[in-house]
């Protein structure tokens, strides 16, 4: 279950970067387009005011969503210099004490927005070039807290198991496994026509 949660992640963030992009390029598109006097009557007709509005949205989406990946993975920035210092036993209660407060806090931010959701969702607000309902638009704000609040505790139970974190090597290239001779490749180790 915990495997199509992770595929349905990855993909709803690939799927809203990529509708995101798309729209941004074809807007540029657009814009320049009709500056272009032969295309201008082809051009003019098409209204795409609303692309920046739905970019906007759609990176909010992708960033809430994405900062659960991030919790997941291990990607997220973290100050932690003076923790890796303290004995394995303190050191531990310091990182449980951390992903429970990161779990509360992202909870009760997935509570907070579900209930002004709510509150939205029985006004007739909406978005000003989309006219979509605004609870659509801020339905992120509890869905991503919600995921991110599980992927805390996720984090911190398989701490609590098996003492280990989630690490993101910035080097490794998916698709590229280290036991093709790659990983320590340097231009030092290359042989030059037999040179030294």
């Amino acid at each position: 279950m915990l495997k199509v949660l992770d595929h349905l992640e990855e993909w709803l963030i690939a799927c809203l970067m990529g509708a995101a992009t798309l729209i941004t390029f074809v807007a540029v598109l657009h814009r320049y387009g009709s500056g272009i006097p032969a295309l201008q009557p082809y051009l003019a007709h098409i209204n795409l005011a609303w692309a920046q509005e739905l970019t906007v949205y759609l990176f909010v989406w992708m960033a809430k969503f994405g900062a659960a990946y991030g919790v997941r993975t291990g990607i997220h920035v973290g100050v932690d210099v003076l923790i890796n210092r303290l004995p394995d036993r303190v050191r531990a209660k310091f990182i449980v004490f951390g992903l429970l407060a990161g779990a509360l806090f992202t909870g009760a931010v997935a509570v907070m927005g579900g209930n002004f959701v709510w509150e939205i969702a029985h006004t007739d607000q909406t978005s000003p070039d989309l006219e979509a309902p605004m609870w659509l638009v801020y339905l992120a704000i509890p869905s991503g807290s919600s995921l991110m609040c599980f992927r805390f505790l996720q984090v911190a139970w398989n701490f609590i198991r098996t003492g280990s974190l989630p690490k993101h090597d910035h080097g490794h290239v998916e698709g590229i496994d280290g036991d093709e001779g790659l990983d320590n490749l340097h231009p030092h180790d290359l042989n030059h026509g037999g040179r030294p």
